[in-house]
């Protein structure tokens, strides 16, 4: 084993960037990262039309965003279209 000494101020600048790279590192894992789905990966999850997801978009009930001809979804977006719609069962 070898031993490696080096100055206290030298220690202690190693010591800030470490502490400084940990909280980048515990900052990026609070901060969830958006998932996007595609048309078909929308249309797929929900099992419906191409049709249906039109309408979705056309009234409103679903927000989009559109590159050219692809359209992508939020899949927070999509979660919260489930939970709002979701019905509560009512028998024990």
């Amino acid at each position: 084993m070898e031993v490696i000494t080096i100055q206290s101020e030298a220690f202690q600048q190693l010591v800030g960037k470490l502490d400084a790279i940990d909280t980048r590192l515990t900052q990026k894992e609070k901060q969830p990262e958006v998932q996007w789905l595609d048309n078909q990966e929308f249309m797929q999850l929900l099992k419906i039309s191409k049709r249906t997801a039109q309408s979705y978009r056309d009234n409103g009930i679903i927000s989009f965003s559109q590159i050219g001809s692809k359209i992508y979804y939020k899949l927070s977006d999509v979660e919260a279209l489930l939970n709002k719609h979701y019905v509560k069962a009512f028998k024990k």
